[in-house]
């Protein structure tokens, strides 16, 4: 019998731990596709097991990773994540796991080599330049990508194709602040809409016209007013754009230059004002990045005013848009479209792809027999920008302003603001019948069709960012870029690595939400291991900070798949390639100037005010002596 109990005990036992085994669940999250050498996350879900996270580890090649709680990993939902595992070689590549140093099973992920990565937006970026059509050329790199991620095969690039629209374009479209952006815009357009058929437009083309009565001023008025609305990009580039494209048609300025204008003061504003919708997201990643690294004080909003100073590439930028309208001159593509349109009247090219409804302006212009009043129009757009700022103010929450800018949510605000222009447009037009009902609502619709081209292109440019997200593009450019820094470097090295980013994804928010967290801690580190971690070198933290924000500016005006560009070309009425690459000279030219002259010598510990007063020599002379008036060539041309 006692044997007999033994045994019952020991099968009992036994039965227990299979069950309780059985009971335990481990779910580890690995990408699809990984780089070869280049680290990966990979996130573990455990039911049925007491033991903490710290009795697993996860393991590719080199020593085990340990994990960690993210309570901001997949869109706040947190889970246990391992940073940094890695594979060795091409092909499938085994993850095992670990449980008190015990393998638990290994899975399976594709590595490919990592200039894969960047393929799809450069292939991108190379088919909307040379073919000046925007649209295949996203959904081919979105396809070229989707397959990279499937798989390279007959089957894999059939997946691709599907997941390309059913996957990537669809996620794109229902991502709730994609869709906030989108009603926004289109209920902006719509308002825009309003006012130009009720006259309100036109009475404010009248009064500007009355001082904007030469291409100079007309170009002068586009960037004061693109100063004035400060407080977001996305609002910047479509009230202006819409506003003065009727100005500046009549002044013979080209659809191309007022697209640059527009550019030029959208986001290098909205990233330096002290009240934007863009430093709260800045002044978080900061927080969020200074959070990472020991013996380090200081608020994030102080480091922030800190890195200010040393922003060459958005204080210069907004500088040339006034050097070159109020000297006049223009070189490149830009000087050619200028000639173009004092040549001919023609305000775009002659293979401009613009919605002829745009180009025509038949539908937004003000109806037969209306007054031009120009409260029709000043009193909405007021409402939108007092009404963002006041939905900034309901959504957010703190005792100072900026702490209320941080915590508020500027997607809602937009969406209120724009919804009560659109009510205030109508109602002026419908109290003081000059439009019907029904007039109205078709004015209304053709403000917002006038915007839908835009929208298409923008969903694919996220459906494309989105891809550059699962291949893993921004380690891949940290680690080609990152390696054996000098202290004084790092912000032109952190420069170059937020302007590739920006530009091969399109996004500068996307660029900052990626780079802050991964290279403040490294300007740090490298500062440290040099023993100038004290504050009489803290301008090198400073430089790298404005550097990530000014890098991703500059690949932001560079890149044709960037959703201000494209804002900014649609709501000028301009082919978004042509200005993509009437504005390229400039950014180029400006971006260099920031990068040689400001960048570098400012990590060496040359005083930023220095740098900014030689940029600014540098580029007036640079403007006067390769620029050229369009005008003088216009008659030089006319007198041979």
């Amino acid at each position: 019998m006692p044997e007999l109990s033994r045994r019952l005990v020991l099968l009992g036992t036994l039965c227990f731990l299979s069950l309780a085994s059985m009971a335990q669940e481990q779910n580890l999250g690995i990408p699809r596709v990984v780089l070869d050498g280049i680290g990966f996350p990979v996130t573990l879900e455990v039911k049925g097991d007491s033991l903490s996270m710290d009795a697993y580890t996860v393991q590719g090649v080199g020593e085990a990773a340990g994990f960690e709680y993210d309570d901001e990993y997949d869109d706040g939902v947190g889970a246990w994540v391992a940073e940094d595992v890695m594979v060795a070689g091409k092909g499938m590549q085994g993850i095992t796991l670990y449980r008190l140093g015990q393998p638990v099973f290994t899975e399976q992920t594709r590595s490919i080599a990592g200039w894969w990565s960047i393929f799809p937006p450069i292939l991108a970026i190379g088919i909307a330049l040379i073919f000046k059509r925007v649209v295949p050329a996203l959904f081919l790199g979105i396809w070229v990508g989707a397959m990279t991620v499937a798989g390279f095969s007959i089957a894999g690039a059939f997946e691709g194709l599907l997941n390309s629209f059913a996957v990537y374009v669809q996620q794109a479209f229902s991502d709730p602040s994609h869709g906030q952006i989108i009603l926004f815009t289109l209920m902006i357009g719509g308002m825009v809409g309003i006012i130009s058929k009720n006259g309100g437009m036109q009475g404010v083309v009248n009064h500007i016209v009355k001082w904007a009565s030469t291409p100079r001023r007309g170009q002068a008025a586009t960037g004061t007013l693109g100063l004035a609305i400060f407080f977001d990009d996305y609002a910047n580039s479509l009230v202006v754009g819409n506003t003065m494209r009727s100005v500046t048609d009549r002044l013979r300025i080209s659809r191309e230059k007022l697209a640059y204008i527009v550019d030029s003061t959208a986001a290098p504003v909205a990233c330096l004002a002290l009240v934007t919708t863009w430093i709260g997201y800045e002044v978080g990643l900061i927080g969020t990045a200074l959070d990472k690294i020991d013996g380090l004080s200081g608020s994030a909003y102080a480091f922030f005013l800190a890195s200010i100073p040393y922003s060459f590439y958005p204080i210069l930028a907004i500088f040339f848009v006034f050097a070159v309208a109020f000297s006049r001159r223009d070189f490149g593509p830009m000087l050619q479209a200028e000639i173009r349109t004092r040549t001919t009247g023609a305000v775009i090219g002659p293979d401009a792809n613009v919605d002829e409804e745009v180009i025509s302006g038949k539908e937004t212009a003000p109806k037969e027999g209306v007054p031009h009043r120009a409260i029709n129009a000043v009193l909405p757009v007021l409402v939108l920008i007092f009404g963002v700022m006041g939905g900034l103010w309901a959504t957010g929450s703190g005792d100072t302003i900026q702490e209320i800018i941080n915590s508020s949510d500027s997607y809602l605000a937009l969406m209120w603001a724009s919804l009560l222009g659109v009510v205030v447009a109508a109602l002026l037009s419908g109290a003081q019948r000059i439009l019907t009902i029904a007039e109205i609502v078709e004015s209304w619709y053709a403000g917002l069709k006038g915007m839908l081209f835009a929208m298409i292109i923008l969903i694919l440019a996220w459906s494309l960012s989105a891809i550059t997200e699962d291949l893993h593009t921004a380690p891949y450019l940290v680690s080609v870029l990152g390696d054996s820094l000098s202290p004084s470097m790092v912000p032109a090295v952190v420069f170059i690595l937020a302007a590739a980013t920006a530009f091969a994804t399109g996004s500068s928010w996307g660029t900052m939400g990626i780079l802050f967290p991964l290279v403040v801690p490294l300007a740090w580190a490298v500062m440290q291991v040099n023993d100038m971690a004290d504050a009489s070198y803290y301008y090198i933290l400073y430089s790298t900070i404005s550097c990530i924000l000014a890098g991703s500016v500059w690949g932001d005006h560079c890149s044709p798949i960037s959703d201000t560009t494209i804002l900014s070309s649609m709501a000028s009425g301009c082919d978004h390639i042509d200005h993509v690459r009437t504005q390229l000279p400039y950014a180029l030219f400006v971006g260099g100037v920031s990068l040689f002259v400001g960048t570098i010598p400012s990590g060496f510990g040359f005083p930023w005010w220095a740098s900014l007063i030689l940029g600014v020599a540098i580029l007036l002379g640079g403007l006067m002596i390769y620029g050229e008036v369009a005008d003088d060539a216009v008659a030089t041309e006319t007198a041979s």
